[in-house]
């Protein structure tokens, strides 16, 4: 199978896992990203179904809009049922690195709403530890390089992602170099910097279940 028919498949479950816990009351989280965005697709098979969902970026939104599935402003909802999203990095304990599409922060705010994290993801996105892939950090624009300074510090290279404004208009800085072996202590670290409005790590709101898509189908994994 290909990269994009595990991420079709893996999104298809997602909505087979989430269909029982629909009902009237439900309010449905809705990530970032290219998986995020199969399973939007396939949410709209059963629009009629889904009251209210809550969406982590503009462009999340705009898609869910443009099925004609209504999206809410979190401040007008109490809590979300089930949040699904994406990720560019999980580890067994289901510690996440997310941030490649930019929407960090928000996909955070949606998970710390959400009584249920269901992350979707294909089998390259597994790994022992955090770190192969470069950590997003959303930064104030006027903090970029004394954020980096500091980042350097904590050992790793941070490089600045140009022409990239995130919806919050702040800045990315991308941390390359940087193996995570306590993503806790690392998340809680590098959001203690001046200027960081929030990094990639969810290892303190760490997903509940991953449903990972291997060539053998796809598989239901809690954390470790």
């Amino acid at each position: 199978m290909t990269q994009d028919e595990l991420k079709q498949a893996v999104a298809r479950a997602a909505l087979d896992y989430i269909k029982p816990k629909i009902d009237e009351e439900s309010v449905i989280g809705i990530g970032t990203g290219s998986t995020a965005n199969y399973f939007i697709d396939y949410l709209a098979e059963i629009k009629a179904q889904v009251n209210a969902t809550v969406a982590s970026s503009q462009a999340s939104a705009d898609r869910l809009k443009s099925h004609g599935i209504p999206v809410f402003d979190l401040n007008t909802v109490d809590e979300i049922t089930v949040y699904v999203d994406g990720a560019d990095e999980v580890d067994p304990s289901l510690a996440l690195i997310k941030g490649g599409g930019a929407a960090l922060t928000r996909e955070k705010i949606v998970a710390a709403v959400a009584k249920e994290f269901v992350c979707i993801a294909d089998g390259s996105k597994f790994v022992d530890q955090l770190g192969n892939f470069p950590l997003p950090v959303e930064v104030i624009p006027m903090a970029r390089s004394y954020v980096a300074r500091q980042l350097v510090k904590l050992g790793g290279d941070p490089v600045y992602r140009e022409g990239v404004v995130t919806d919050n208009g702040n800045i990315i800085l991308d941390v390359y170099n940087f193996m995570i072996p306590g993503p806790r202590i690392t998340e809680q670290k590098i959001n203690d910097i001046v200027g960081v409005v929030s990094n990639g790590i969810f290892a303190r709101r760490p997903a509940d279940i991953l449903l990972l898509a291997t060539a053998e189908g796809v598989k239901q994994i809690k954390a470790q």
